[in-house]
């Protein structure tokens, strides 16, 4: 059994994306190969944010290293686009997506911009590199300058979790959060790339023609306390629009809580403009809630027919696919069906085997 360092910077972080594939894939790979990982020793709220982006380069990069070197470990994996500038064992990283190379409003700052090029030289040193989706591995090949025989695409799981919730427990968790009635679903970010101005203005679109036998927009996820130039705050559009008294935002969702909130919705709405893999929308179908979502970046590979595909630039084209959803019961029946066997493609079982397939033969190789 090979023997593996595992970088945890992102542990206790399961509101991420980074956060969700490092736990699943620790879960999945129990018993079959040997982790040793390194979790950050700090509590990250009572830390100064600047203090905190020294200590994660640090923990990168010195600290993770020696940790293998002292572990002996045979390889080193990295779940997330952070791997040490120089490792003394062969090393294996996971890249979701190139959100900070591809959208320059993210690098806002000059310390920013030096972690991204530390990160564009560190990437192509690794091994192999691991990709979320095709669409991802075209951004690896066309940003990083690396070579085509490093990247290997290996899809991420949904896990056992996400399925349909039966009607009981669906009330108690639309009671905890003050949902009655009918309603479409928005959670996944507010970071600017999520698109949430354009759901705004589909739903105000919508709401026009549906008057007061339109469900509801709930948008669930902690609003943030001010804008950036990579963050909005949707309850600033909504009062623009005049749309506030028919959405309802509902904070911040527990894990335990989505599968009965994706159950209840008559959709989940999905406009983000860029992917590297998609967790909501997959997780969404897993529970047999119908899916609107972009045509852009890795979602219609990801989600192919099981979702309504929509122009992420067209709030007419999502006003319509809301309509859609209200008048077409066929349709819907159909997203529920082709939703349900597509989510069940994707398993943390599957994305296990692959990994480990990927850590042994590097196990194999000399040191870098």
């Amino acid at each position: 059994m090979i023997k593996v360092g595992f970088n945890g910077w992102f542990l206790e972080r399961p509101e991420t994306g980074s956060g969700q594939y490092s736990r699943k894939i620790l879960e999945a790979l129990a018993g079959k190969v040997e982790f040793k990982v390194l979790a950050p020793k700090i509590r990250r709220s009572s830390v100064d944010k600047s203090l905190l982006n020294f200590y994660k380069v640090w923990f990168e990069n010195v600290l993770f290293p020696l940790f293998c070197l002292r572990e002996q470990v045979n390889v080193a994996f990295v779940p997330y686009m952070g791997p040490p500038l120089f490792s003394p064992v062969p090393l294996v990283v996971t890249v979701h997506d190139l959100i900070p190379f591809l959208f320059p409003e993210y690098a806002y700052s000059p310390l920013v911009k030096l972690y991204n090029a530390l990160v564009e030289k560190a990437v192509p040193r690794a091994r192999f590199i691991l990709a979320d989706s095709v669409s991802t591995m075209r951004d690896v090949l066309n940003y990083l300058r690396v070579s085509k025989d490093k990247v290997k695409v290996v899809y991420p799981g949904v896990g056992g979790e996400f399925g349909p919730v039966e009607e009981k427990f669906r009330m108690e968790v639309l009671e905890k959060y003050g949902l009655k009635g009918r309603f479409f679903l928005y959670l996944g970010g507010f970071d600017r790339r999520k698109n949430i101005g354009l759901l705004l203005e589909a739903y105000k679109l919508f709401k026009e023609k549906f008057a007061d036998e339109a469900p509801a927009l709930v948008i669930a996820g902690k609003l943030p306390n001010r804008e950036s130039p990579a963050l909005i705050n949707p309850l600033k559009i909504a009062l623009e629009k005049g749309i506030e008294a028919h959405v309802r935002f509902i904070g911040w969702v527990t894990e335990e809580d989505k599968p009965a909130l994706y159950s209840a919705a008559e959709a989940f709405l999905f406009p983000s403009l860029y992917e590297g893999f998609g967790f909501p929308p997959l997780e969404a179908m897993a529970c047999g809630c119908p899916v609107l979502a972009s045509s852009s970046s890795s979602l219609p590979e990801v989600l192919n027919d099981g979702a309504l595909l929509l122009d992420p630039h067209n709030p007419e084209e999502w006003a319509a696919g809301m309509t859609k959803v209200l008048v077409e019961p066929a349709l819907v029946q159909t997203l529920r069906e082709r939703g349900l066997r597509r989510a069940r493609e994707f398993s943390w079982e599957t994305t296990a085997l692959k990994v480990i397939s990927i850590l042994e033969e590097v196990a194999g190789y000399g040191n870098l």
